[in-house]
């Protein structure tokens, strides 16, 4: 009994400074990938002919505002999506701006070349592996809300 005792001690004392280092170390510093808090709080008509492309679902068109604007994508008749176009892999890079590229259902990031679906901002090729940040919209036909 008093040798287990000694041993259970012994390996106590051993394991516990093992475990410590292994876990100190196999943390790894996450990198800040997320794109900068930024107000917004817009309404737009629909109907206005800047933004005819709207009419249409899959239509898409690019609004001031955000970080480094937004993508406007008509995601079916009744819902819009919005999108901020700072790409979310190393955006502060001056160039991490995604475009909506030839199929209009893909954005491009123009820096990294991350590409993200329109439907839902998912990640469809990184490197980045964050959907783009996403902004609330409500839709009533006519006018559109965009807002955080």
């Amino acid at each position: 009994m008093l040798l287990n005792l000694f041993l259970m001690k012994t390996l106590v004392k051993i394991l516990f400074p093992v475990i410590v280092l292994v876990y100190a170390f196999s943390c790894k510093k996450q990198q800040d990938n997320s794109v900068p808090l930024t107000n917004v709080d817009i309404y737009l008509y629909t109907s206005n002919p800047s933004f005819i492309n709207l009419n249409a679902v899959g239509g898409y068109t690019y609004i001031t505002g955000g970080v480094r604007g937004i993508i406007l994508y008509r995601k079916s008749t009744s819902e819009l999506m919005a999108y901020d176009r700072n790409c979310t892999y190393q955006p502060s890079q001056p160039c991490a701006t995604v475009v909506v590229d030839n199929s209009h259902i893909l954005a491009t990031d123009t820096c990294c070349h991350s590409k993200f679906s329109l439907y839902d901002g998912s990640v469809t090729n990184g490197p980045a592996s964050v959907p783009l940040k996403a902004y609330n919209t409500t839709f009533d036909g006519t006018t559109l809300h965009i807002y955080n």
